[in-house]
Parts: structure tokens; sequence; C-alpha cells
């Protein structure tokens, strides 16, 4: 694969996301109170990063000629983050606060969003499936199936990380830097989460803003989406269960608490951030 496509959409990615946060930011849909929230330091940051970090993702997977799954991927998975992120009171955390709410009958935005993930992902891995075999050859069922877990688990998983600055964006560029520069299938789709994470960047390190559930999501979903165009069946259930390792993971143990204790991901994950006197 050339990489002319994979650096259009790298830099498309990181332009776009960073434009999209300027002209949001100049005009907050619905005002600029409905992005604020206040951070895990107590202080005031915008929600719109979100909103631009799908924008750039998109405008990346177009530049690079990109196909139709990854995008529905990352824009669903941001829609879906967005209904949380806007319409959700976070009194339910974690898959089992949502799995608990729905034996007693309550649905929480929380659950719609597992529901949308898991749906949006499964056409996702259909249309990226078609797209390689080019129509000809029926997908593996088992395979497809496998996509889709993987596209929504990641997208879950990139999510949880979003609770100190840049460690979301960074955790998306890790994954997807290789993708990309290794070529090939889904080479594209890494390059525009990577370029998108990258131009989200610096604001998200300064505390002004935070991808939340939106801008996670997405960044997720890409990911997921690069690695499911890269490998076959075999490579697809093996990431299901790594991203299905981790979710469960989550509920018991506290990643914060894990990268603050671990030498090498506690200076990574710090990388970058002013120092508060």
């Amino acid at each position: 694969m050339r990489p002319l496509p994979r650096v259009a959409a790298a830099a498309a990615g990181a332009l776009g996301s960073t434009l999209a946060l300027r002209a949001l930011q100049g005009r907050p849909p619905g005002g600029a109170r409905r992005w604020s929230r206040i951070n895990h330091a107590g202080e005031p940051v915008t929600l719109l990063e979100g909103p631009a970090y799908v924008a750039g993702s998109l405008v990346g997977l177009l530049a690079g000629s990109g196909g139709l799954g990854p995008g529905l991927a990352a824009s669903a998975a941001g829609a879906f983050g967005a209904l949380d992120d806007l319409a959700g009171d976070g009194s339910r955390k974690g898959l089992r606060g949502h799995l608990a709410a729905l034996t007693r009958g309550e649905v929480t935005t929380g659950a719609v969003k597992v529901a949308g993930l898991g749906l949006s992902g499964l056409v996702a891995a259909a249309l990226i499936d078609r797209r390689l075999t080019g129509g000809t050859t029926r997908p593996s069922p088992v395979g497809t199936f496998a996509a889709a877990g993987v596209i929504a688990g990641t997208a879950n998983v990139i999510n949880l990380l979003d609770l100190r600055p840049g460690r979301a964006l960074k955790a998306t560029v890790l994954a997807a830097l290789p993708l990309g520069l290794a070529g090939g299938a889904g080479a594209v789709t890494a390059a525009a989460a990577a370029g998108a994470a990258l131009g989200s960047l610096p604001p998200d390190l300064a505390g002004r803003a935070m991808l939340g559930d939106t801008g996670a999501n997405a960044a997720g979903a890409l990911v997921g989406a690069a690695v499911v165009e890269r490998v076959g069946t075999r490579g697809r259930l093996i990431a299901l269960a790594v991203v299905t390792g981790l979710t469960l993971a989550s509920e018991r143990v506290s990643f914060t608490r894990v990268i603050e204790a671990t030498p090498g991901l506690r200076e990574l994950d710090a990388l970058g951030r002013p120092t508060r006197g």
C-alpha cells in the first residue's frame, strides 16, 4: 500500500479535529453550558472535543479513501456516546451497573449505548467484510460476529481510559500507529484514528477539553475497525478475548491505580500534562 493515503488520512484527521473544535467552541450546539463538565481535578472542561474528534476522524477517512464500515463505526459510536454524555445522569457506572438496572426494569442511557454499540458494530463489521471480499465471497458468520464484538469492545475499553488528561488519546495513538505504519488493510482507518487523536491531544493534555463518551467511543471503534480490517477470524477471536478480558477486569480493578503503580506506564500517562503547583 502506498503511504500517501495513510499520510493524507493522518494529516486530515489531525487538522480536521483541531479546526472542528475551534468551530464548535465558537458556536457550541445548545450553548457552552450544555457541554461543560468538571474534571477529576475539579476544573471545568468542555466535552466538545468529542464531536470534534468524530468530525476529524471522518475527514481523515475521506481523505484516505477509507471504507464505509469504519466511518459508520466511528459515527455511530460517537452518536451513542453523545446520548450518554448529554442525557445520562451518571448514577450507573460500568457494565455491571447498567445490567443491574435492566434487571429492575430501568433502561439507562448507558444500556442503550451498549446495545447501540453492539448493533452498529455488527453492521460495520458486515460492511468491512463485504468490502474485503469484494462482495463476491460470503463472509464467515463467526468472523463477522467476532468483529462486531471487537469494534464495540474496543470502543468501551478506550472510554474506560478517559479518566485523566491525554490518557485515552495516547492509548488510541499507541494502538493505531503500528497498524498505520505497517500499511495494508486497516492502515487508513488506523491513520485517521491516530491523526484525529494527535490533533485533539494539546487541549486534552492542558485540561481544557476532554473526549467524553462521544470521542472515546468513536476512537475505540475506529481502532477496533482497523484491527478487524487487518486480521482474519482467528485474529478477531483473539482480539475479542483481549477486550472482553479488559472489560471484565475493569469491573474489579481500577485502571488508574494500576497505571499509577506501574513504572513506565505512570511516566507515559503523565507525559505532556502541565505540572500543577
